[in-house]
C-alpha cells in the first residue's frame, strides 16, 4: 500500500490566490491597528484557503512487476566464422541460467538474422522492435551477444536500460579484404576504365615480407591472369573490355593461412561495353528516288558517324561541264578503301555498280575486310542484275546469293518468312498486314545464309550472312524508301533498316544466336534466343562447382526464358550447346564480409548512453550486479543491470482531509474565539 496527500482545489488556482492575498492583507492590517483577534481571524482565512486547495488523503493498492532483460544473438553470417556461433550460443545459455537466479527478472531473448538484401546485421531495428513490444518502465538491461558489427547504427533508439556487449572474437583474429572502387555501369570499347584497387588486412595479421599480394583477375570466368599489387595501398587498375554487351569481371585474392574468411577476397563487376561510335561509309550508285534513305536513317542515330559519297557523275557521262564546277571533293578512293578501311563497321553499297571508279583490287580488299570481321550491306537495285554487277567483282566471294539477270518490275507487298519471325532483325515488326507495296525486286537465287524477308511470288527479297568473321547483307529492292513517303500506308521501314544496320555492325541485342541472363537479387533470368525451334536445356555451374540443368520454355518465336534461385553469391556459369554466358548473383562484396573483425566502437555510442560495458566472451562470462540508474553500469568482471521496481495499480482510494463539516466547524469556533477576545477587550 501506499499512501500520499494530493490536492484537489475547488477553485482556479488564480481565485484561491487572490483570496489568500486579500487575507493576508486584512490580518496584517488588524494586526497593525492592534486588534486582540487578529490571529484567531487569520487562522479562519488559512483554514478556508486550505478547504479551497481540497486536500486528499490518496491511498494505492500496488502489485509489484518484474523486470524485464533483453538478450539480442546475433545469428547473421559473420558469426559463422572461425567458432564464433558457438562461443555466442554457449554464452547466451549462461547468461539465461545466470538470469534465471535473479529474483522478479524475466529474460526475452531476440534471435537476428541477416537483413533483406545485402543490408547487413541489423541489431537496432531488433531492438527497437522489441522496445515496442516491451514496457519501457520495465526493461532493466539489455545485452547483446554479437561480434559487434552492426550495419544499423542510425536507427539507435532512447535506451531505457543500460546496454552491454559480449563480442565473439578473439584475440588473434585476422582477415584480409579485397576493396575495388570506381566501377562504372557502362564503359566505351576500346578505352580502358581505371578501377581502384585496394588490399587491407585487419586485426592481428601477419607481417608481409615483401608487402605484395598476388591478385588474379578473370574475365567472363575465362582462365585467370595474376599480378602483384602492394598490400595496404590504393593501386589504379586500367581495365579495357573486350567485347559489347556485359562483360564480367571477378578479382580474386587466394586466400592466407589463419585469415578468418575468403568470403571477402573477391569482387565481382559487371560493366556493359558500349562503342562510343558507330562509323558507316555509305557509296550510292547514282541518284534515285530512295538516295536519301539510308543517309537520313543513319544521321538520325546519334551514335553513328556517317561518311557519305554519292557518283553523280560517272567516267562514261561527257556532258561537257568542267569537272571544277561539279564536284566538291575528289573522291578518296585509295584512303578509304586501302588505308582506312578497317576503321569503318559498315559499308553499305546503295544501288552501286562497276564502273571504274573502285577497281577490282579495292572490292577485293572489301572483300577481305569483311572476313576479318567487317560488314557489307548492298541494296541492290537494277543495277544488281545487270552485266555491271557487283556481284561480278571479287565481292562475289562474300556474296550470299546471286542475281538471275531478272528485274521483276511489279507491285508486292513484303512478307516476314518462317525464319524471319524468329530472327531479331525481324521478329514482332509492327502491323505486318497492313504493310504498304514496293514496286520493283531483283530476283536472286540464294546460295548460302538466312532468307528473312520475302517479295514477289515468295522469291527472297532480303538474305543475311555470316563470312568468316564478318557479316553480309542483300536487299534485292530499292523500293524501300516507298515506306518513308508513306505509300499505301507505308510499313516499319525506319525500325527494319535500324535493326538491319545495327545487325550488321555486331550489336550484342541483335545476335540470333545468344544466351544471356539478368539478375534481381539472387534469381536469375535466363534467356536463350535462337533459329531453332529447340534448344533444350540450360546447364548451370553454380560457384560451389554444382552443376543443375534446367528447362528453357519459348516465351514468343526465337525467344526462351528460364528463372533460376541461386543460394550462393558469387559467379555462375551457363550453358546451352555452343552458347555460354556468365552472371554474377549477390553484391560485389557482401556487406556481412566487409569487417569481419570483432569490435565494440560500431556500438559505443549505445553503450555509453546508459553507461554500459563491453567483454570479451572469451574473457569468461561477468556477473550481473544490480545498480541505481545513471550509476556506472560496468566494472571488471560485472556488469549491471537497474531494477525498475515497477508495479500494478490494483485499487485507488481518496479520503478528503478536510470535509465540509469539519471546516464549518473550525470556521465557526476560530470566529466566536475572534470575536469574543475583541468583546472583552
Amino acid at each position: 500500500m501506499n499512501a500520499e496527500v494530493i490536492f484537489d482545489p475547488l477553485l482556479p488556482i488564480a481565485v484561491i490566490a487572490g483570496f489568500a492575498m486579500l487575507a493576508t492583507l486584512a490580518v496584517g492590517y488588524a494586526w497593525w491597528r492592534g486588534l486582540s483577534g487578529w490571529a484567531l481571524r487569520g487562522l479562519a482565512a488559512l483554514v478556508v484557503i486550505i478547504a479551497l486547495g481540497g486536500p486528499v488523503l490518496h491511498r494505492e493498492n500496488r502489485a509489484p512487476l518484474s523486470d524485464i532483460v533483453l538478450m539480442l544473438v546475433d545469428n547473421s553470417a559473420s558469426q559463422n566464422l572461425d567458432d564464433r556461433q558457438a562461443r555466442t550460443s554457449a554464452a547466451a545459455d549462461a547468461l539465461a541460467a545466470q538470469v534465471s537466479t535473479r529474483p522478479n527478472t524475466e529474460l526475452r531473448r531476440i534471435d537476428v538474422a541477416d537483413g533483406a538484401g545485402n543490408a547487413g546485421t541489423e541489431l537496432m531495428a531488433a531492438l527497437n522492435d522489441a522496445l515496442s513490444r516491451e514496457p519501457r518502465a520495465r526493461i532493466a538491461g539489455i545485452f547483446a551477444l554479437s561480434d559487434g558489427q552492426v550495419h544499423d547504427m542510425s536507427t539507435m533508439p532512447d535506451l531505457p536500460a543500460p546496454l552491454h556487449l559480449l563480442h565473439s572474437g578473439l584475440d588473434t583474429d585476422w582477415d584480409r579484404r579485397l576493396i575495388l572502387r570506381n566501377a562504372p555501369a557502362f564503359a566505351i570499347l576500346g578505352e580502358p576504365v581505371v578501377l581502384t584497387l585496394r588490399i587491407e588486412d585487419s586485426g592481428n595479421a601477419p607481417i608481409s615480407n615483401d608487402g605484395m599480394v598476388r591478385v588474379e583477375v578473370s574475365v567472363d570466368g575465362e582462365p585467370p591472369q595474376s599480378f602483384s599489387v602492394p598490400l595496404g595501398r590504393d593501386v589504379e587498375l586500367p581495365v579495357q573490355l573486350p567485347h559489347g554487351g556485359r562483360n564480367v569481371l571477378q578479382f580474386t585474392v587466394p586466400m592466407a593461412e589463419g585469415e578468418l574468411t575468403d568470403r571477402n577476397n573477391s569482387a565481382l563487376v559487371q560493366i556493359n561495353g558500349v562503342r562510343d561510335r558507330l562509323r558507316v561509309l555509305l557509296v550510292s550508285g547514282e541518284p534515285h528516288p530512295g538516295g536519301r534513305t539510308w543517309r537520313n536513317l543513319l544521321k538520325s542515330d546519334a551514335s553513328v558517324d556517317l561518311v557519305h559519297f554519292t557518283i553523280l557523275r560517272p567516267p562514261e557521262k561527257q556532258d561537257g561541264v568542267p569537272v571544277s564546277e561539279l564536284s566538291l571533293i575528289a573522291f578518296p578512293t585509295r584512303e578509304l578503301f586501302l588505308e582506312k578501311i578497317d576503321d569503318f563497321d559498315l559499308i553499305i553499297f546503295d544501288r552501286y555498280k562497276r564502273r571504274g571508279i573502285l577497281p577490282a583490287l579495292y572490292l577485293d580488299n572489301v572483300a577481305e575486310y569483311v572476313r576479318k570481321g567487317g560488314a557489307v550491306l548492298v541494296s541492290a537495285g537494277p543495277d544488281f542484275a545487270s552485266a555491271d554487277s557487283l556481284y561480278r567483282s571479287p565481292l562475289s566471294q562474300i556474296m550470299p546469293a546471286r542475281p538471275t539477270a531478272r528485274v521483276l518490275d511489279e507491285a508486292f507487298a513484303p512478307k516476314v518468312s518462317d525464319l524471319g519471325q524468329r530472327h531479331p532483325v525481324t521478329v514482332d515488326l509492327p502491323d505486318a498486314e497492313t504493310w504498304g507495296r514496293w514496286m520493283r525486286q531483283i530476283e536472286i537465287e540464294v546460295e548460302q545464309g538466312d532468307v528473312v524477308l520475302n517479295g514477289a511470288g515468295g522469291r527472297p527479297l532480303l538474305v543475311l550472312d555470316r563470312v568468316e568473321e564478318g557479316r553480309v547483307a542483300l536487299l534485292a529492292s530499292d523500293q524501300a524508301w516507298l515506306w518513308a513517303r508513306g505509300f499505301e500506308g507505308g510499313g516499319p521501314q525506319l525500325e527494319l533498316l535500324r535493326r538491319l544496320a545495327h545487325w550488321m555492325m555486331g550489336e550484342p541485342e541483335l545476335e540470333e544466336e545468344a544466351l544471356w541472363a539478368e539478375a534481381t537479387g539472387q534469381t536469375m533470368r535466363i534467356m536463350r534466343r535462337s533459329l531453332s525451334e529447340e534448344v533444350g536445356q540450360v546447364e548451370i555451374v553454380t560457384p560451389s562447382g554444382e552443376t543443375v540443368m534446367v528447362d528453357l520454355v519459348e516465351t514468343r518465336p526465337g525467344h526462351f526464358e528460364a528463372r533460376y534461385a541461386g543460394e550462393d553469391i558469387g559467379l555462375y556459369r551457363l550453358a546451352n550447346g555452343d552458347q555460354v554466358a556468365v552472371i554474377g548473383l549477390g553484391p560485389a562484396a557482401p556487406r556481412e564480409f566487409e569487417q569481419t573483425i570483432a569490435t565494440a566502437a560500431v556500438l559505443a555510442p549505445a553503450i555509453e548512453q546508459r553507461r554500459g560495458g563491453s567483454f570479451a566472451i572469451d574473457d569468461g562470462l561477468p556477473t550481473i550486479r544490480p545498480v541505481r540508474m545513471g550509476r556506472p553500469a560496468a566494472g571488471r568482471g560485472w556488469m549491471g543491470i537497474t531494477p525498475r521496481e515497477a508495479y500494478d495499480v490494483t485499487d485507488v482510494a481518496r479520503v478528503a482531509l478536510l470535509p465540509q463539516w469539519l471546516v464549518l466547524l473550525l470556521l465557526s469556533a476560530l470566529l466566536l474565539g475572534g470575536w469574543l477576545r475583541e468583546g472583552r477587550r
